[in-house]
């Protein structure tokens, strides 16, 4: 498990960029601002064409107008950034997503749902095996033990989608079968392990509640809300259950690529605090 906020950034790393655009604008870049870069007409075209992929309604004119103007913003660095990575000055590029009518106050504020509350509550660390004794690559989403993407919205619930994947992925490696767990549950009922539901938690609380409540529900009896509500746990509907967690070594890139590698899909907490 590494320690940081979670889920992915309003601008998250895709290649899929036109780049034809790109490099129309290599030249342009060096006496152009940012301001410069769009037409209102241009603006509005992409604005428009985010809308509709993105199936994006607003209650109010002010409301749109303002949501533009922040898309605006987002659209301009994607771009910027990008020149920047076609010119070698950057290692990645940037695209347009769910999330780029957000400004990465409000992405930080609705998403980053991982809490570092202090002492890790496991056992024992993982205990890594030298990193020139593991295989080359590792890719568990061919080996049927991780489910399809899942999608948290806007519920600060990171926390526990993380818990949920490595367990279903432990399940799976145990018992052959993969089975798709309840993040709604913990949201909902783990409270008493320190979570706060769309309010933040930490994977170790979460596999403690699983632990002591002996199961998890399947995601099919106990669907995802995303948003806070009563405790509704069912011992009828369990689709998994663990018996004992470990921490992998904190700032230790070797102990991690160890334990994704021996062990299985880790839980893992992703820092998404940054607008790239």
């Amino acid at each position: 498990r590494v320690h940081g906020d979670c889920t992915w950034s309003h601008l998250h790393t895709q290649p899929e960029l036109t780049m034809k655009f790109v490099v129309a604008f290599v030249a342009l870049i060096a006496v152009a601002s940012a301001s410069q870069l769009f037409s209102d007409e241009e603006l509005s075209v992409h604005f428009d064409r985010f809308k509709n992929d993105y199936g994006r309604s607003y209650p109010s004119e002010v409301e749109e107008s303002t949501r533009k103007q922040v898309f605006g913003r987002n659209l301009e660095f994607i771009f910027q950034h990008n020149i920047e990575a076609s010119l070698g000055r950057r290692t990645f590029t940037v695209a347009m997503n769910n999330f780029t009518d957000m400004t990465n106050v409000e992405f930080r504020r609705h998403f980053n749902g991982f809490n570092n509350m202090g002492k890790s509550k496991a056992p024992e660390t993982h205990q890594a095996v030298p990193v020139e004794a593991l295989p080359a690559t590792v890719d568990w989403t061919t080996k049927g033990v991780v489910t399809p993407i899942k999608n948290q919205e806007q519920c600060g619930s990171c926390w526990a989608f993380s818990a949920v994947a490595s367990m279903e992925g432990q399940h799976a490696l145990k018992t052959g079968k993969l089975v798709s767990l309840s993040e709604q549950n913990l949201v909902d009922c783990s409270t008493a392990q320190g979570d706060q539901g769309c309010n933040g938690g930490l994977m170790d609380n979460a596999f403690t509640y699983v632990i002591q409540n002996k199961g998890i529900d399947t995601e099919a009896s106990y669907p995802y809300a995303g948003v806070d509500q009563t405790c509704e746990f069912n011992s009828k509907t369990v689709g998994a259950t663990i018996k004992s967690f470990v921490d992998v070594a904190s700032e230790n890139e070797n102990a991690l690529q160890s334990a994704v590698a021996t062990v299985g899909p880790i839980a893992v907490a992703i820092d998404a605090s940054q607008q790239s």
